[in-house]
């Protein structure tokens, strides 16, 4: 697989992260995926990069099912996401 193609799947997973509506959800999310993937940056084995990004597909289809579960089944703001009110 092409290194665009790589970059494309990072960004659409953090691009679909970001639409958890739970904090702990969004940032648990976008903090793995920026850490795996750079745990990874350095693998240079081609069977061994295609394998991760055979992975990384299906995980990108687990977070799009789980930000569907996460918007049906909301939980109340923490303090952290409660705007403040003037």
């Amino acid at each position: 697989m092409a290194w665009n193609s790589t970059v494309l799947l990072y960004r659409e997973m953090l691009r679909e992260s970001r639409h958890f509506d739970s904090y702990i959800y969004r940032t648990y999310a976008l903090r793995r995926i920026k850490d795996a993937f750079r745990a990874n940056r350095g693998v240079t084995d081609y069977e061994k990069k295609e394998l991760l990004l055979k992975e990384a597909k299906t995980d990108l289809d687990i977070i799009k099912r789980q930000v569907v579960l996460n918007q049906m089944y909301k939980d109340p703001k923490l303090v952290v996401e409660q705007q403040k009110q003037l």
